[in-house]
């Protein structure tokens, strides 16, 4: 093959790839969305730990001396408030996140706070506490030993503290006694599907893949932010199945045209589409500096006071203003944010400079795309 050749090869092969359609990328369907009438659910109990080393709760907390009386009460053994002096116990408040696909006997992972002046809740254990949710019904019990990542020792007036003693975890500390009802999903025949991002053109590109990939028209994109589905009847029975098919399925998600800037940090990040009209940029920087100097002025004669003599404080001030060269960027029509922060980088300026500049671009309404400023 001479040389001829392998240029029109070359060539020929440049052409075969540029010509190929750039494919989107492409999420799966549970990714975006989540099973509506399913969520987390939280919840909340308080308890009281014990076996803490003189560093519980003091006198000042009434609740916790309550609560320890009403613990014993349940024991047979009646104390009452005045007598109860122990700080070696402390009261707590119990948190978690129960998941709507919990099962009876699952374990929880537990957060517990103190709630009143305990120092340090290392080594104690958390006694039986009931978790309710909103609707006050009891799902979990937690009781275990407490881990706390910190700690906290004084003597004679002197502290030494690291991390927050009075907050610990429990890893697998509640275990699930009721479970969430979900026997009303699908019972009418449909099921749903809420976006996790609520965007039209998505929604209305999940329900065309799903009538797609079952090859009939059973979803429907009820809002920007629901999915629904009408059951087949082949899945009447197995609603696990098509829920998974479902989830399955690959979409190419509509990315909205938004740029964030964080002023604190510098931080520019731009997302989707987002174009920049034909602009041109000059931008300068003026530092006023002023600088004062204090002298005192003494009398000629020391020790020689007067009505007249006496020792004055005098201000001096230094005003100087700079003004840097402005800098000017001109770019042509339909560019990118991406190009634009690459020309600005060009001519050195700063992160805070281009936050500036994007801020002006949008007012000015050449910036095509939603800017959000943290």
């Amino acid at each position: 093959m001479n040389r001829l050749h392998i240029i029109i090869a070359n060539m020929l092969l440049l052409l075969f790839i540029f010509a190929q359609p750039v494919i989107a990328s492409t999420v799966k369907v549970k990714e975006l969305t989540r099973l509506s009438g399913t969520k987390d659910n939280a919840l909340v109990g308080y308890g009281i730990i014990t076996g803490l080393a003189g560093t519980g709760d003091s006198s000042r907390s009434k609740a916790t001396f309550q609560s320890i009386k009403n613990i014993l009460k349940r024991f047979g053994i009646d104390v009452p408030v005045a007598n109860v002096h122990s700080r070696n116990a402390a009261a707590v408040m119990v948190t978690t996140t129960l998941s709507p696909f919990s099962q009876v006997g699952d374990k929880l992972d537990i957060n517990v706070t103190s709630m009143g002046d305990a120092r340090n809740l290392v080594g104690g254990t958390l006694l039986m506490t009931h978790l309710t949710g909103a609707d006050q019904n009891i799902y979990a019990l937690a009781q275990g030993p407490l881990s706390v990542g910190g700690f906290s020792y004084d003597f004679n007036g002197n502290l030494v503290q690291k991390n927050h003693p009075t907050a610990g975890y429990i890893s697998g500390g509640a275990i699930v006694e009721r479970q969430v009802d979900l026997s009303s999903i699908g019972s009418n025949g449909y099921i749903a599907f809420s976006l996790q991002d609520p965007n039209f053109s998505t929604a209305f590109r999940i329900a065309e893949s799903i009538n797609i990939r079952f090859n009939e028209t059973i979803a429907k994109a009820q809002t920007a932010s629901q999915v629904v589905i009408r059951i087949p009847q082949t899945y009447e029975n197995n609603l696990v199945s098509l829920i998974m098919s479902v989830q399955e399925i690959s979409v190419s998600p509509d990315i909205p045209a938004r740029v964030v800037v964080n002023e604190r940090t510098g931080t520019v990040v731009s997302g989707g589409d987002v174009r920049v009209s034909s602009i041109t940029i000059t931008h300068g920087d003026l530092n006023v500096s002023i600088k004062s100097d204090f002298s005192t002025s003494q009398p000629l004669i020391i020790g020689q006071a007067s009505n007249n003599v006496k020792t004055e404080t005098l201000q001096q001030s230094e005003i100087e203003v700079s003004e840097d060269a402005p800098f000017n960027v001109s770019l042509p029509d339909n560019i990118t944010v991406s190009t634009l922060v690459s020309a600005l980088n060009k001519v050195k300026a700063s992160s805070r400079d281009v936050i500036t500049i994007l801020q002006s671009i949008k007012r000015a309404g050449a910036l095509h795309a939603e800017l959000v400023i943290q």
